[in-house]
């Protein structure tokens, strides 16, 4: 019985943290075309996240309205240039928001 009951918590445990590991919001940033457009410290075609975060701090809804900009693409938020869309999840732009609005 012991042999299969830890087999099966040490897998339970990393199914569990598996979602934790999905949200890094910087891996994220990494792994999708972000970087193509946006970098953290300077303006590339877009703003740099630093100032992203700098201007959406203290607002209510910040990563809601950060996530749905995220996945669906905006425009003259930050001039003239529009952000297209992008093939993330709901999840993965939440994850990608919360993550913009903690750097400083």
């Amino acid at each position: 019985m012991k042999k299969v009951l830890l087999p099966l918590l040490a897998l339970g445990g990393a199914l569990a943290l598996q979602p934790a590991l999905a949200q890094d919001g910087e891996a994220l940033f990494k792994s999708k075309p972000c970087a193509a457009c946006h970098s953290v410290d300077a303006k590339l075609v877009g703003p740099a996240l630093k100032e992203v975060a700098a201007k959406n701090a203290g607002v209510d809804g910040a990563v809601d309205t950060l996530a749905a900009s995220i996945k669906n693409g905006s425009q003259g938020k930050w001039g003239p240039i529009p952000m297209p869309p992008n093939a993330v999840t709901e999840e993965e732009a939440k994850a990608l928001a919360t993550w913009v609005l903690s750097l400083k």
